[in-house]
């Protein structure tokens, strides 16, 4: 006995309101295809790209600081100009995509498989157990996520993983809290008693009937909580203490253009601007839609 018992006919149904729901909003319907874009883009970035631009044998010094729509000395047109290495920006760009995407999702992955598990235990448990985790939550929560990811990195060293981990521990207090919440109400509900009443193990109402109906909330949260990684990711490495410069990231870019703005050469830095801001913000404008198809008591 679960919360939700679908068959596949009402199931396809379900999904076909709620794409209907989510198709309401055109400018989230966009935000969407944007997403999908540039995960697409960023995905093919090593066979579409005419460059890797962080390997050094493919770089001409030459080719440095050419503006948008130049080509370089071997023909190869460079659409968004190129930085003081030669390096191309729109190469740059897609490959700085694939690492903002891939510190975000696995940041966040592991900070919702940590809030998902303590948040359902809280609910569940109640009492000495509950407090506890929730007293830790509020810790977190009560200081700024970008002073935290800060100390976080300088404790634990720069590096890929350690950006992960860091960004892992500010965000999975977001995720247990909304957990808790939504497995509050569905603990109180009669499939769970019946669940218990027919000798159920812990174990199994918390896999089987709480974490299928606590998943909607913590979807929506995921979503908006990879925009903020990617945001935090980019902060951090733009002030120096976050990705080495040998990988590419958004943040890193739009540092080094920083100090080319004011000699005209404004593609370096306001290109990966750009595309930062487009990123996250379609990621936000689809939570938002989300949150509102998922909520039940939303009046759209």
């Amino acid at each position: 006995m679960t919360g939700r018992a679908e068959t596949p006919a009402t199931a396809d149904t379900g999904w076909r309101r709620l794409a209907g729901d989510f198709a309401e909003s055109p400018p989230a319907v966009v935000c969407l295809g944007l997403v999908l874009l540039i995960l697409g883009l960023a995905a093919a970035a090593p066979w579409i790209t005419p460059q890797n631009p962080y390997d050094l044998a493919q770089l001409d010094i030459l080719d440095g600081r050419l503006p948008p729509g130049s080509e370089s000395f071997a023909g190869v047109p460079y659409w968004l100009g190129t930085d003081a290495q030669g390096r191309d920006m729109l190469s740059a760009i897609l490959y700085g995509i694939r690492t903002s995407l891939l510190v975000a999702l696995s940041a966040g992955a592991l900070a919702f498989a940590t809030g998902l598990g303590l948040g359902l235990i809280a609910a569940y448990a109640r009492g000495t157990v509950d407090a506890l985790i929730m007293r830790v939550v509020d810790l977190m929560l009560g200081f700024p996520a970008i002073l935290t990811t800060m100390i976080l990195i300088v404790v634990l060293g720069r590096g890929t993983d350690k950006v992960i981990l860091a960004l892992a521990v500010v965000q999975w207090a977001y995720f247990a809290r909304t957990a808790r919440s939504a497995a509050l109400v569905e603990v109180e509900k009669d499939y769970v008693a019946a669940a218990r009443g027919l000798g159920a193990s812990h174990g199994r109402i918390l896999l089987r009937h709480l974490l299928p109906n606590c998943l909607p909330p913590m979807i929506v949260v995921g979503t908006v909580q990879v925009a903020n990684a990617i945001s935090l990711e980019a902060t951090l490495s733009f002030l120096g203490i976050g990705l080495p410069v040998t990988e590419p990231s958004l943040g890193l870019l739009i540092a080094n253009g920083f100090k080319y703005l004011l000699s005209g050469l404004y593609w370096i830095s306001v290109f990966p601007g750009i595309a930062l801001l487009v990123m996250v913000m379609s990621i936000n404008i689809v939570g938002d839609q989300l949150r509102e198809v998922l909520n039940p008591h939303s009046s759209r």
